[in-house]
């Protein structure tokens, strides 16, 4: 069985590149912070099947945690992730803190992103300052991994969109693959913070999904409004999910639409069960006034 190389430095990164453009091979970047599951493994599959190489990073970003997140129990699993990757990657790029962030060590600084208005909203506005965080640490792996390829996963929909408003307003030469979520037979979508759970919140956290295929059938017959508020109501039957947000909003702008609107629909949504912050997401084709 094939294991993936495992690079730690922005010289063994340079070294690999090089080599691979002198053989005029392409490169796509799987951007994680480990803890690996299947959802991880099919954007890996994508990624092998529009480059030539996969390089997988891992790398828990600490400007994406606010106080009192959970950034010092993030689970961290490089063995097994490495393990998991056998056949699938090619190379895992795991660096430290001080490789990523330089300035931290008296190197010089990263320039930092900002997300914008997009970025104050939903995630953001429950987690400031997440997104500035997201997109600084992309920006920073873009320039040290120079992929051909950049895959992502569908589930963290507002992210997608910031990552691509990054790669278009930056003219990257980087090819930007969306792929859609993975789900467990229940329909809940695999995440990392999945196992924080106990058995019977992780039985409650088909909420999430329950509220998203709500608003879908909803929305065959309903507009804004009742679309919105057939998911909200889906919470109901589980008292110990705590709603944070649910709202549609416009996949082109990432903004809430107006209650008249009709179109194509992006359902957003994030909610506590016990101590676990979980989200989710669903495109919808079209919606009636």
């Amino acid at each position: 069985m094939s294991t993936p190389v495992v690079l730690h430095t922005e010289a063994e990164l340079a070294e690999l590149r090089a080599r691979l453009t002198a053989d005029g091979k392409t490169l796509a970047l799987v951007p994680t912070m480990g803890a690996l599951h299947r959802g991880h493994l099919a954007l890996v599959s994508r990624a092998r099947e529009l480059a030539d190489v996969v390089v997988v990073s891992i790398f828990v970003n600490p400007l994406q945690f606010g106080a009192g997140e959970d950034f010092d129990r993030y689970p961290r699993t490089l063995d097994s992730d490495v393990a998991a990757l056998a056949e699938a990657a090619d190379y895992v790029f795991a660096p430290d803190a001080d490789e990523v962030y330089p300035d931290r060590v008296g190197g010089e600084a990263v320039p930092a992103q900002h997300a914008g208005p997009v970025g104050d909203l939903f995630e953001g506005a429950s987690r400031p300052g997440h997104f500035d965080g997201v997109l600084t640490v992309v920006a920073r792996l873009f320039e040290l991994v120079k992929p051909d390829v950049a895959v992502f996963g569908q589930k963290d929909a507002q992210q997608v969109f910031l990552v691509r408003q990054l790669i278009t307003e930056n003219k990257l030469p980087i090819t930007f693959e969306v792929v859609p979520t993975v789900r467990e037979e229940d329909g809940v979508a695999l995440s990392s913070r999945n196992r924080y759970l106990s058995e019977e919140e992780r039985a409650a956290a088909a909420a999430l999904p329950h509220a998203l295929l709500a608003a879908s059938h909803a929305a065959l017959h309903e507009g804004v409004q009742g679309t919105r508020e057939a998911g909200i109501r889906a919470f109901e039957q589980y008292p110990l999910v705590r709603l944070e947000y649910l709202d549609l909003v416009d996949p082109t702008t990432f903004l809430p639409v107006p209650d008249d609107y009709q179109g194509p629909v992006t359902v957003v949504v994030a909610a506590k069960v016990g101590n676990t912050r979980l989200i989710d997401t669903e495109n919808i084709e079209r919606l009636h006034a």
